[in-house]
Order: C-alpha cells, then sequence, then structure tokens
C-alpha cells in the first residue's frame, strides 16, 4: 500500500504502524536511516516517507544486509525521496520467495521433515547446503523450508554425493550467471532511462509494477526454457 508523504504521525504511532519499537526508530534516526521529523512547536511529527523508509530497512534486514550495508544503501536514495519512490525500492530489493531462514533444534528439524534424521543425513544435507551449522549453537539452520523436502527427496535416489555436489556447483554457476545478465539487462532498458530521466512521477508505478511482473513470468520462462533444453539434449543424444 502506498503511503502520503503529508501523514502525521508521533514518534509512539509511527513505531506502532512499522511494527517496531520507540527505541528502534531513535536509533535509526540517530544513524541516519531516518530523515529528522518535522517540527511543530516541540513535537516531532513524522510522515508517510518515513514510514516508507522503516518499511524498506525491514526488507534489507530480511534479505541479510548488515546495519553498514543498509546505511550505505540508503546513502544512494535522496533524503526527499517520496514514500512512491520508497516502494519502488522495496519492488526492486523484495526476494523472489516466501522462504524465511529457520533456526531448529534437532527435533523440531525432525519434526519439520516428518521423519528422525540420523547425524549422516543432516551431515549430507549440510554438504549440500540446504542446512547449515550455527556456531556455538545446538540448533541447525535451515535457510529454505522448501528445499529440506526436495533434498531429503534427492539423497532417498542413493546417487554419490559427489555427483550431487557437482550437480549441485553446476546449477549455481548458471543460475548466477542467468541472473546477473537479467538484472543487468533490465537495468540497461528500464531502471537506468528512468533515473536519467529525473524518477518522473507518471513512470513510477510502471516500473514498479513491471518489477513486480517480471518475477512470476521470468520463473516460468527459465523453467520452461530448462524444459525444453532437456529434452533437446535428450533427443540430440539418442
Amino acid at each position: 500500500m502506498l503511503r502520503t508523504a503529508d501523514e502525521e504521525l508521533t514518534i509512539d504511532e509511527l513505531a506502532a504502524r512499522a511494527g517496531v519499537t520507540v527505541r528502534t526508530v531513535r536509533f535509526y534516526s540517530s544513524r541516519g536511516l531516518l530523515p529528522p521529523p518535522r517540527l511543530r512547536g516541540r513535537l516531532g511529527l513524522y510522515g508517510g516517507d518515513h514510514l516508507a523508509r522503516l518499511d524498506l530497512i525491514r526488507e534489507l534486514q530480511a534479505l541479510g544486509f548488515t546495519l553498514s550495508a543498509i546505511e550505505r544503501h540508503l546513502e544512494r536514495i535522496p533524503a526527499d525521496a517520496s514514500p512512491d519512490e520508497l516502494a519502488l525500492q522495496r519492488a526492486l530489493i523484495a526476494p523472489w520467495t516466501d522462504d524465511h531462514t529457520e533456526d531448529l533444534e534437532r527435533h523440531e528439524l525432525d519434526r519439520r521433515a516428518g521423519r528422525h534424521l540420523d547425524d549422516r543425513l543432516v551431515e549430507q544435507l549440510i554438504e549440500l547446503e540446504i542446512l547449515q551449522r550455527i556456531p556455538d549453537s545446538t540448533r541447525i539452520r535451515l535457510p529454505s523450508p522448501a528445499m529440506l523436502g526436495i533434498g531429503l527427496q534427492i539423497l532417498e535416489l542413493d546417487l554419490p554425493l559427489e555427483m550431487l555436489l557437482q550437480a549441485k556447483g553446476i546449477v549455481e554457476q548458471h543460475t548466477v550467471q542467468i541472473a546477473t545478465e537479467l538484472r543487468e539487462l533490465f537495468a540497461a532498458n528500464v531502471l537506468r532511462p528512468y533515473v536519467e530521466r529525473g524518477r518522473p512521477e507518471d513512470e513510477r508505478e510502471r516500473v514498479r509494477a513491471a518489477t513486480d511482473q517480471l518475477r512470476p513470468l521470468t520463473i516460468q520462462v527459465l523453467v520452461n526454457g530448462f524444459q525444453r533444453a532437456v529434452n533437446d539434449v535428450i533427443r540430440d543424444h539418442v
């Protein structure tokens, strides 16, 4: 939901709307992540632009950005950016999946898997990076809950682990390359012209909508393209 910059919120109201504490708002302000409030006498009032910045900060945190990285990112955004412009920034960095990292005790991991996972299985899942160790903790990190079941099904095929690791490396190498090239293509043809034209308001919603719509379309195209490529390879080798 887009917000207007002329909303007037006290710091308590801002914190409640953003789902953070007043202390957090003050901390972000002290680090320069939020512009100063507008003053009415001695009362500081915040607007939709402050709320949109808090939304953007939370999105960056969800992506694993450190505080220093968030500061560097926000430095590139004009201090007077409108809520609409900040919403576009959120759209550009929004994750492509709904997965959230989870840290689980072993019994919680078993419950999530629907069965007991012995040490050997857990180690194999760690090697495949479906699970991660947490230093100085008994918990196990699950970066993508959706991948746990997939990983277990792959291991049930009883294929050599070294082969699976090589396959994982091939997939990652090519998907990173695809993602990098597609991002550059979108930036060159959509984002840079928009910025060079001075971020016109009448184009902002079009860019945001295009960003949102490209995600599912790109995934569908990639899946379909991979399936056709596999069919072609099989046909050429039969």
